[in-house]
């Protein structure tokens, strides 16, 4: 366990954010975190508290005036039972790090979620999901610790109250646990889904054979289409997808195919489209475009990027222009899948 005062956020954040924390602390094991719960609620002054993994998915609109968590558990414990493998995994090992482990050791399930950013912990939270495939796939519980009285608890996936970017955490239990380690059902046969987005596409211009692919060939390829998409944060800062895919009526869908006959799309049941935000985004006439410091990307809409420089308060005033813009023309609201830390969002 360590403690820092007035601990600068900057690589804490994948906006590169220059903001200071009043508290910042590490802990490696959950006996630590259950300690410093316990001081902490010794002296009501700490608060407030905030507990954050890769900071892939924030946005700080300015300092933090309390104290800042963060998991230093990143262990790996395996379990077999026949073709399926379950992976106890710490909170605070870099998700890509897992996805790459997992492949290189037979364990399949991940791939189309390779090249995400953040932290193990960060996945049970937000439900990350990338082409076809969500982390409620794969988790089967979730540890944690409660924030106030420091005991732990298991929450089953049915517990975890999993939707799209969605979970119990994000919604009624917001703030109120943090997640030590999570548990993971994966194969050791390997089934690759191959029919989200330009998967196939991909695998065509580099001459694999979908029925032959192995799972090491679709990691791969699952990173070169990100990588060609989105920015790397060493060059613009970015929290990746911005805002989630808005879910829409199929009437609604229907009234903005009378405009744009070959809009994409992807069926959710019989009555909900789900829409990219992104082309909405486009179709506004915001992509590559810039409102001071902060800009749309020029590759994909759906990020928007610290050019340099720029302030929390800059990337959320674009958010909203460019949200309000996507209301006026298509009646759909979009929303940010980054959360907003401090400030007035």
């Amino acid at each position: 366990m360590k403690e820092f005062h007035d601990y600068s956020l900057l690589n804490h954040n994948t906006f590169g954010i220059e903001a200071k924390a009043e508290r910042f602390i590490t802990y490696d094991s959950v006996d630590d975190l259950q300690q410093v719960i316990t001081h902490l609620n010794n002296g009501l002054s700490d608060r407030p508290l905030l507990h954050i993994g890769g900071g892939s998915n924030l946005l700080f609109l300015s300092d933090y005036k309390g104290v800042i968590l963060h998991s230093h558990i990143k262990d790996i414990e395996t379990h077999n039972d026949g073709n399926d493998i379950f992976l106890r995994v710490g909170a605070g090992m870099v998700w890509d790090d897992l996805v790459d482990y997992c492949v290189e050791n037979g364990y399949y399930g991940l791939e189309n979620l390779s090249l995400i950013p953040g932290e193990v912990g960060a996945s049970a939270v937000q439900n990350i999901g990338a082409y076809g495939v969500e982390a409620k796939d794969v988790i089967q519980k979730v540890e944690c610790v409660d924030l106030k009285t420091s005991e732990n608890r298991i929450f089953t996936t049915e517990e975890c109250k999993y939707g799209y970017r969605s979970s119990i955490f994000k919604k009624e239990l917001q703030g109120q646990y943090a997640v030590t380690y999570v548990w993971f059902k994966l194969s050791r046969i390997f089934e690759p889904h191959l029919d989200y987005g330009d998967i196939r596409n991909a695998l065509l211009a580099s001459g694999i054979n979908e029925k032959e692919i192995t799972a090491k060939q679709l990691r791969q390829t699952i990173i070169e289409i990100r990588q060609a998409k989105l920015p790397d944060p060493k060059d613009f800062g970015n929290a990746g997808s911005f805002f989630m895919n808005p879910i829409v009526e199929c009437e609604v869908f229907e009234h903005i195919k009378q405009d744009y006959p070959n809009a994409p799309h992807y069926v959710i049941d019989e009555a909900h489209i789900k829409i990219p935000a992104g082309w909405l985004i486009e179709q506004c006439g915001w992509k590559g475009r810039s409102l001071g410091n902060a800009a749309v990307h020029d590759k994909q809409a759906l990020v928007l990027i610290n050019k340099g420089g720029a302030l929390g308060k800059d990337i959320l005033e674009l958010c909203n222009v460019v949200r309000n813009d996507v209301k006026n023309k298509f009646g759909i609201n979009i929303h940010p899948e980054v959360n907003f830390i401090g400030g007035e969002a």
